[in-house]
């Protein structure tokens, strides 16, 4: 088992979920009820922000050892701005087809708002990510991230690991004491008044989410020194943070369910809300998360080694599933893969809004055409790789590289 392999099998497991969750239908889609997340607060978006943060950490630590912090910085800041054309691109995508199609603006009133490419006072605070259409907030996140990553991973290799995990633990407590209103509330407020546009308008909370991709990135720089040994680390023969993690997350899948089908009793939601604010990456989500992320890395990592016949099995049916040819392909790719499936779900939404409403067995069909067309960018960047020079369409593909 290669652990890059395994690392693009879990991007491609969660990119595919994050379309199935995200294609929208009237009367809603079955599909979206199997998922990981009416198990345990633990999301698609917060693993991808992870591996995100994990992989960037292991290769350009790597660049930094070899040739030098602005080598390495530069390929960072090369890499921000070349999602950052990504992100802008598919939004300019998006916002021609609100004029070229019948009723698109309408359709997509509540996910746009009032940008257009007509009013450009509309557009200046998407540019600059201050307003983020629907769908279209992890790119900006991420973004963000990246230009302060350097510094990150520079300060690990330095053997401030420890430091930065301090810094990133107290800039997550910030953000669920609201500090960050001292200066989003006055730019709101800014923003409606001389924009076009309704105010703020962002997913996530910078401050809150960054302890999961500076997480990742820590864990990947000190792989990349070598300063960790994972078969140490997770040790088949010392289960008793697995066994932990496991009984955190028996712990709170009762409380899922209860708030995914709106069972808690209101007096205990009104506490228990509070804790799990999911645009801040409250406690529950951040405990929770940490809990199934090391649970998951156990049962891959130490799991084959375990004595107990079943955990061996886990363990091999994990390691099957995020080793699959399909998975693997879209993790490669996988951030050009999420702005292409924003403008799918842009599509479906379309369709599904101007027609009457469809039956489960045809929304399925549609969601199972669309995880197909999912990998039509990951195809196209792969083709030499996946089809060769030998194939009648080589010299063509050669020709328009």
């Amino acid at each position: 088992m290669r652990r890059l392999d395994v690392i693009d099998g879990m991007r491609g497991y969660f990119l595919v979920f994050m379309l199935i969750n995200h294609l929208v239908f009237a009367g809603g889609l079955w599909l979206v009820e199997i998922n990981h997340r009416n198990l345990a607060f633990v999301e698609d978006a917060q693993g991808f922000v992870f591996l995100s943060g994990l992989l960037t950490g292991m290769v350009y630590a790597r660049k930094m050892i070899k040739d030098g912090y602005i080598v390495g910085r530069d390929r960072i800041w090369s890499r921000a701005l070349e999602l950052y054309k990504y992100a802008m691109g598919i939004i300019l995508v998006v916002l021609i087809l609100q004029i070229a199609l019948p009723s698109g603006a309408a359709a997509w009133q509540n996910w746009l708002g009032p940008t257009s490419l007509f009013d450009v006072a509309t557009l200046a605070p998407v540019a600059t990510f201050l307003v983020q259409p629907t769908f279209m907030d992890i790119l900006p996140q991420y973004i963000v991230y990246m230009l302060f990553a350097p510094m990150v991973i520079w300060l690990c290799l330095r053997g401030q690991w420890l430091g930065v995990m301090i810094g990133s633990l107290l800039i997550w407590l910030s953000a669920q004491l609201g500090l960050q209103r001292l200066i989003t509330y006055p730019l709101n407020e800014w923003i409606a008044g001389n924009t076009g546009q309704e105010g703020l308008r962002v997913s996530f909370n910078l401050l809150g989410w960054q302890i999961v991709f500076f997480a990742g990135i820590i864990a990947g720089t000190l792989t990349s020194m070598q300063k960790i040994e994972w078969q140490k680390v997770f040790d088949p023969n010392r289960a008793t943070l697995a066994w932990t993690a496991l009984a955190i997350t028996l712990f709170f899948l009762p409380l899922r369910i209860a708030t995914a089908h709106g069972l808690m009793p209101g007096v205990v939601l009104e506490k228990f809300g509070l804790m799990e604010v999911r645009a801040d990456f409250g406690p529950v989500y951040l405990i929770n998360f940490a809990a199934v992320a090391y649970g998951l890395a156990w049962l891959l990592i130490a799991g084959p080694r375990h004595q107990n016949a079943t955990i061996q099995k886990i363990a091999a049916f994990l390691t099957s599933l995020f080793t699959l040819n399909f998975l693997q392909l879209l993790g490669r790719h996988s951030l050009q893969i999420y702005v292409w499936h924003v403008l799918i779900v842009y599509v479906v939404y379309y369709l599904d809004g101007r027609t009457p409403e469809l039956s489960q067995v045809t929304k399925t069909v549609i969601a199972l055409a669309a995880l197909a067309l999912l990998t039509l960018p990951a195809l196209w960047r792969d083709r030499e790789r996946l089809f060769g020079q030998s194939t009648l369409l080589g010299p063509w593909l050669k020709g328009t590289a």
